[in-house]
């Protein structure tokens, strides 16, 4: 299995003042945002790459003003469906880690933590795009046709869902 690195997700206390260090120094720009659900905080996705939805995702719930660890988890992708599949198994043998299948449309993801907490996603890229924040469990168990399927039947509804390469043709063009 080859991994490679995706985005990070930071809890942030002051979202304004990130936002603008993020954007204006470093020069990401936002690829999307909105509520994480209902009565939850906003989430910022931010990428510098057109070739990537996010590279960085903010969520303002920290309130702490100690040096905290800040990151909510870390993303790999994988080239191949089955890696993940391979992945689930695998950490399914291992006391203390807790694996939870996430789609969000774009993606058939798991989510888990390492020995000490952190988190990780590892996921496979659908050929399909959707606006964000959104995502759904999904059956490890389901076949590559099977998972595909059922992307589309619960996500191809949404007025955002659209081949990846029209999204990303998109973000090249701005």
């Amino acid at each position: 299995m080859n991994l490679t690195w995706s985005h990070a997700v930071l809890y942030v206390r002051d979202q304004d003042k990130m936002l603008d260090f993020y954007t204006n120094v470093l020069g990401f720009e936002i690829t999307d945002r909105g509520p994480i659900g209902e009565n939850a905080p906003e989430i910022l996705f931010l990428s510098q790459n057109p070739d990537e939805h996010h590279q960085i995702a903010m969520i303002a719930t920290r309130a702490d003003e100690d040096p905290p660890n800040s990151l909510n988890h870390v993303a790999f992708r994988t080239g191949a469906f089955e890696d993940v599949k391979a992945l689930y198994e695998k950490l399914q043998a291992l006391d203390g880690i807790n694996v939870g299948p996430l789609s969000h449309g774009n993606t058939l993801s798991i989510y888990f933590n390492d020995p000490e907490g952190n988190g990780i996603e590892v996921f496979w890229d659908t050929p399909w795009h959707v606006a964000q924040p959104q995502g759904k469990p999904w059956d490890i168990t389901m076949d590559q046709a099977q998972a595909l399927a059922w992307v589309q039947e619960n996500f191809g509804e949404e007025t955002t869902f659209e081949p990846r390469e029209a999204y990303y043709a998109r973000r090249h063009q701005a």
